[in-house]
């Protein structure tokens, strides 16, 4: 598993408010109504936002290893990390589906139907966007120190490998 970059999920984040724009505009093209978003979607992932943010907190001494709190075992771990990355990818998707659509409902503000359904969509889309957040942050703490693959600079130099082994592609 590679760790998630932030330029990778700015990149998800566009195409998805794209997708999200494009879907709206669609919708109201074809049926003149104005795409549905209920009160749902925001609750879902507040709901989602808090659970994740508390198994973070309840995580993060074992993951770092604290004195006082046992290690995570491996394979909880391993789903941890899992469900980091997954968390801090589907929340990008939802956060950009989201925009997109309160973008594209935007022009008709004075419509009070519109003006509701931008509301929604703009509480999901901030608690989509915590998601993403809170799930990043825990695949950060979820990774190894002195990992050659570690964009987040928490690779210490003294454990990269030197001369001809820092050099060769296949070590």
């Amino acid at each position: 598993m590679k760790p998630t970059r932030l330029r990778f999920l700015g990149a998800l984040l566009a195409v998805s408010i794209s997708i999200g724009w494009s879907l709206a505009r669609l919708v109201h093209h074809w049926t003149g109504q104005f795409t549905v978003v209920g009160w749902s979607m925001p609750v879902t992932m507040g709901i989602l936002t808090v659970a994740l943010l508390i198994w973070t907190l309840l995580a993060k001494p074992r993951l770092l290893r604290k004195p006082g709190h046992l290690p995570l075992a491996p394979l909880a771990a391993a789903r941890t990390a899992a469900l980091a990355l997954a968390a801090s990818r589907v929340g990008t998707l939802v956060a950009g589906i989201h925009a997109g659509l309160a973008l594209a409902l935007l022009p008709t503000w004075e419509v009070v139907n519109a003006r509701d359904e931008v509301l929604i969509a703009a509480v999901a889309f901030m608690l989509s966007c915590a998601f993403a957040g809170i799930g990043w942050w825990l695949e950060v703490l979820c990774r190894i120190k002195g990992d050659p693959h570690d964009p987040s600079g928490l690779t210490s130099p003294k454990d990269k490998p030197s001369g001809s082994a820092a050099r060769s592609p296949l070590v």
